[in-house]
Parts: structure tokens; C-alpha cells; sequence
């Protein structure tokens, strides 16, 4: 199981557009998740420790951040085939456990991921209201253990930046997690 570190933001890169199923049963896009202040897509996985560590910080990031316009999506891109955790089956029973209160899809092809440049899991990508990115940096200090209590949110400041500003923080730090799983053709 690789770790690696996702690449600095590209300031000013345009959302591309998908189409995915939702544990739900709905379909979602773009224009279906994005807020009035833009847009929080996420890519995260099932069974990555770093991802486990901070489900609950998430789902409490993206609750506020909507009260700030900011949508928000988790998109899983992993193959369950060597990974069945990450199966469509299991991503149901997470978003419910966990009750994600954003939709959580299936890039059952890995078309999205390669559009987005994602290489691990979790890999955020915050968008501003024209969906332009702003914020590609880790949720906060955790790794595959929670931060402490209290520490510094980074994700929901730089997002709430990006609410306010349209514009993300100059210094962003990484995320760190897991490495997409690729299918083996």
C-alpha cells in the first residue's frame, strides 16, 4: 500500500464534468453538487487507514461548509477487485454508517480520477463559484491515526477562504493517503 503525496495546486484548473452513480440511486454531476460558493470534490476510498482516520472530520467539514455554499461530492475510484472493502456494496453501508450527508459515487471506470489528476485517497480538490480550483491540500494534520482534538482545520479554512474570496490560500500542505488502485488491464 503506497503513500503519496498529492502535487501542489494548480490555481485556476476548470472542474471537468462527470456523470456517476450514487449510492443512492441517484445520478450526479457538476452542476448537480456544486454550492452557490463553489464546489468541494473529493476522492476517498473505504478501506485506506488514512481515509478511516478521518471520516467523521469530514462529514463535520462538509456540514458547516454548505452553510458557507460549498458543495460537496466523494467520489470512490478505486478497483474493488483486489480491494472488495471499496466495492459499491461496502461504499453503501460507509456513506450510511458514517451518515455522509453528501453523495458518495462510483468512477467505476476511473475515467474522473484520471480527468482530475487524483493519486491517492483522500485527494481534495476545492473549486470557487466559476469551478476553478483553489484547494488542493490535506483535511487537517491527520495521517493514518486522527489529529488531536483542536487542531488546525485546513481544508475547512481554506475552503471558507474560497467562500469568502473566491480565491483558495497561497500555502497549502499536501494530503497524504493511500494511492489510487488502477485497474490492471
Amino acid at each position: 500500500m503506497a503513500s503519496l503525496e498529492t502535487p501542489v495546486c494548480d490555481f485556476g484548473w476548470k472542474g471537468v464534468d462527470f456523470d456517476l452513480p450514487g449510492v443512492d440511486g441517484k445520478r450526479y454531476s457538476l452542476a448537480s453538487v456544486r454550492g452557490k460558493n463553489g464546489l468541494l470534490v473529493m476522492f476517498i476510498c473505504n478501506h485506506c487507514p488514512y481515509v478511516k482516520a478521518i471520516r467523521d472530520r469530514i462529514v463535520r467539514d462538509v456540514t458547516e461548509l454548505r452553510q458557507h455554499g460549498i458543495g460537496a461530492i466523494a467520489i470512490m475510484s478505486n478497483d474493488p477487485a483486489d480491494y472488495p472493502e471499496d466495492s459499491f456494496a461496502n461504499m453503501e453501508q460507509v456513506a450510511k454508517e458514517y451518515d455522509f450527508s453528501f453523495p458518495y459515487v462510483w468512477d467505476e471506470t476511473q475515467e474522473v480520477a484520471k480527468a482530475y489528476g487524483a493519486v491517492c485517497t483522500p485527494d481534495f480538490f476545492g473549486f470557487n463559484d466559476k469551478l476553478e480550483l483553489q484547494y488542493r491540500g490535506r483535511l487537517d494534520a491527520s495521517r493514518k491515526d486522527a489529529a488531536p482534538p483542536g487542531a488546525y482545520r485546513d481544508l475547512f479554512e481554506g475552503m471558507l477562504q474560497v467562500a469568502e474570496t473566491g480565491r483558495g490560500p497561497d500555502k497549502q500542505i499536501p494530503s497524504i493517503g493511500c494511492s489510487i488502485k488502477w485497474r490492471t488491464e
